[in-house]
């Protein structure tokens, strides 16, 4: 076999030649579509289901939403196992998949599976999908510079206007806020006032959550003119909340501000935001998605933020607090660099080893068509080249000259035997 190949490729080394020149050319043009990373992706092939139930005990949690899930989950096709975290208000499932599970695939799964069990869960409880991304997703953080102004409104910039922005980023999964506060109204009721006007807690809930909302009527026309009629009806501030009647008695009304006492507060808070002790701040962290190019992706943020940053308040800019980029750079210009010194090495050693220039020519060639056609397979197992794959090339370059230079040394022996064959023959006819 080996044989015959060599002996097909002597008899056509024109064809040898183009078969490499097209190699090279579809290696370049693999090495410029070849995703950029800095550390290879080996987490789990998994799907997370987040469930929130606030002010319920990691117990009850378990109980009511953890152990319906995951026994509901378990069923599912090409599942290898089911993980769960059940902690104060929250439950965090881990379905795990089979490797060569296509990802948006097992989503569509879980998603089809949490349609059938909701009714199994308590009132209220909705669980929900995390983002498509991975373990490594995290390529960009990111926090709001704007000296003077709260942390509410830092927050509310941040959820209202930055968040969306930068979501429409191509290979952006998530875009996750963290730090300042999410405000919101908070009524402090006064039991004994409660107790003196005969109302209870549910009769306030259902008195602010029915004022708090909108009613849209029918459209009538009026002298060939279409209106619209609707209400508004959404609180905008502290003395709307005081204002609504909560109930009526002797034809007075009961007011929130007779009852309890309204203020602009925040949600409850698990944490703080801290930047190298200069305070709290508001930011955000760009979560990338399942299988894209990071280089590509964080080049591509840093664009939108151009963009987003013109529409900013005044005094308020972006901070990358960290870049993965600056480390996807150096690892490949650290791999690139050792690669051409590698390739300048081996081409000295291999000439002056074989002190025949056109033999040593013939493996000094099989080098750069080697490693740009090694890209060929990377992208057709979908490998980003990061720091392990380009080691791994490096790595091979001593394997290519050896086979090269014991190949070219067997050619070499047999060409020198028939040479001295045929010299003997010519001696024996004189």
């Amino acid at each position: 076999m080996i044989e015959n190949l060599i002996g097909f490729s002597l008899r056509n080394r024109y064809l040898v030649l183009l078969t490499a020149c097209f190699l090279f050319a579809a290696g370049i043009y693999a090495v410029k579509k070849n995703k950029i990373d800095a550390i290879p992706d080996l987490s789990e092939n998994q799907v997370i289901v987040f469930t929130e139930w606030m002010g319920r005990s990691p117990q009850i949690i378990e109980d009511q939403v953890t152990y319906p899930l995951v026994t509901n989950l378990q069923g599912i096709p090409k599942v290898k196992y089911v993980r769960a975290n059940s902690m104060f208000g929250m439950s965090f499932i881990y379905v795990i998949f089979e490797d060569d599970v296509d990802t948006y695939w097992a989503r569509s799964r879980v998603l089809e599976r949490l349609a059938s069990i909701g009714k199994s869960l308590p009132e209220g409880v909705s669980p929900t999908l995390g983002p498509d991304g991975t373990g490594v997703g995290h390529v960009l953080w990111y926090t709001l510079n704007a000296k003077g102004m709260d942390l509410g409104e830092q927050r509310a910039i941040q959820d209202w206007y930055v968040k969306f922005g930068l979501q429409n980023v191509p290979g952006v999964s998530e875009v996750a806020s963290f730090g300042g506060f999410v405000k919101s109204y908070e009524l402090s009721v006064d039991p004994n006032k409660l107790s003196y006007y005969n109302i209870t807690i549910d009769e306030v809930i259902k008195a602010v959550r029915s004022n708090n909302n909108e009613a849209g009527g029918r459209k009538f026309e009026l002298n060939d003119v279409g209106y619209i009629i609707k209400t508004n009806g959404y609180v905008k501030n502290i003395d709307e909340l005081n204002n609504i009647s909560v109930k009526t008695k002797n034809s007075i009304p009961i007011k929130v501000s007779d009852i309890a006492k309204v203020q602009m507060s925040s949600e409850n808070r698990l944490g703080i935001f801290d930047l190298n002790g200069e305070g709290e701040t508001v930011g955000g962290i760009i979560v990338m998605r399942y299988g894209e190019n990071a280089d590509e992706v964080i080049k591509n943020v840093k664009q939108k933020m151009e963009e987003v940053s013109k529409g900013l308040p005044e005094g308020v800019s972006f901070n990358i607090v960290y870049d993965r980029s600056g480390l996807i750079e150096e690892s490949i210009a650290s791999i690139r660099n050792t690669l051409i010194e590698e390739i300048i090495v081996v081409c000295i050693i291999v000439f002056l080893f074989l002190m025949h220039w056109r033999s040593a020519m013939s493996i000094i060639i099989q080098i750069p068509i080697t490693i740009a056609a090694s890209f060929i397979l990377l992208n057709y197992f979908d490998i980003s080249s990061n720091i392990m794959s380009l080691t791994g090339i490096a790595l091979a370059i001593g394997v290519i000259v050896d086979n090269g230079i014991i190949m070219t040394e067997n050619a070499y022996k047999h060409l020198s035997e028939r040479q001295k064959q045929l010299n003997e023959g010519l001696k024996s006819k004189d």
